[in-house]
């Protein structure tokens, strides 16, 4: 089976043909075109991004493209562990109290116990405190067991109250959205974009990908092989849906011949075992992939078999 790369793969045809940046302070709005359509990129939420767009004017491609870049940003700021001026950074520095959250956050949060309830608890946003002993670099840099079981007490969604529209964590804990923002926001531009046209679309953040269109062609988007950066094992045509991939391809940790993948159990504190190198899903939307590709891994062995009972389209890369 074919495996895919959450950062690097790509819609294929979009070739470097006439380029020229939109206005976007430090991350500008690349366009350029390629192939009977344009493409606009930029970076956000620590990938590159990509709009196809099946128009024919640069000035109609730069304002749908836009709409997309700049909700990405939106999202970006929003959700980011890494941002100080969103709604989850206000959450992390409660440090105990409750804090009202708007109706977006809400939905993501509710979102987010779904899937912790639906996996028995190895879906936790939680979770990202554990990134303070685990450091997925390449390096032979294994935690101690020790350093796992100090961190372990900050994470569990059973600890947290969640009373829609008010949250409490416990002191020390935080929670991390990474794991479901990003395909959100490809879901989010996508529908945005195509609020205001019927061309053939396709948004690309990092390898999260959602699709539309209504003619008979299909984008053509390749599945990566591990270890290979750029190298396409496979190619899906896509018209309609959303396709996103998980895996340890660029983060993982190797000591003593054992390869350590960064999908984490929230249970143990230590990373799952015997898991594919990279499980790639088509679904309905990018947020329903995404969703399938993470749990699948935490099934570790067992993910071949999860994704077949979901009935999706899958590729598992060993």
């Amino acid at each position: 089976m074919a495996s895919a790369s959450r950062r690097r793969r790509r819609a294929r045809g979009s070739r470097p043909g006439s380029r020229g940046a939109v206005a976007g302070g430090d991350r500008p709005l690349a366009l350029r075109r390629a192939e009977g359509h344009w493409v606009g990129a930029f970076q956000a939420m620590a990938s590159p991004c990509e709009v196809l767009l099946g128009v024919e004017t640069r000035r109609e491609a730069r304002d749908l493209a836009r709409i997309a870049y700049r909700e990405a940003l939106r999202i970006e700021t929003q959700f980011s562990r890494y941002r100080e001026d969103g709604a989850v950074a206000r959450i992390n520095r409660a440090e105990g109290a409750v804090v009202t959250v708007d109706e977006e956050t809400a939905g993501l949060l509710d979102f987010a116990a779904q899937c912790h309830a639906m996996s028995d608890g190895a879906f936790d946003i939680t979770s990202g405190v554990l990134r303070r002993v685990w450091t997925f670099d390449g390096s032979d840099r294994v935690p101690s067991p020790e350093a796992v079981l100090e961190v372990l007490p900050r994470v569990g969604w059973s600890k947290v109250t969640w009373e829609r529209p008010r949250l409490r964590l416990e002191p020390g804990m935080e929670i991390d959205l990474g794991g479901i923002a990003k395909e959100y926001a490809v879901d989010r531009a996508a529908a945005l974009v195509r609020e205001k046209t019927a061309v053939p679309l396709l948004v690309n953040f990092g390898g999260d990908i959602a699709a539309d269109r209504e003619d008979e062609d299909a984008w053509r988007v390749g599945i990566e092989t591990p270890d290979r950066f750029g190298e396409a094992s496979g190619v899906v045509r896509l018209r309609r849906g959303g396709l996103a991939s998980s895996g340890d391809t660029r983060r993982f940790l190797l000591r003593d011949g054992v390869r350590y993948s960064h999908v984490l159990d929230p249970r143990t504190g230590w990373p799952v075992e015997h898991a594919p190198r990279s499980v790639t899903v088509l679904a309905e939307n990018c947020t329903a992939a995404g969703l399938l590709a993470t749990l699948a891994l935490l099934q570790g062995e067992g993910a071949a078999a999860f994704l077949e009972a979901q009935g999706v389209r899958y590729w598992c890369g060993e």
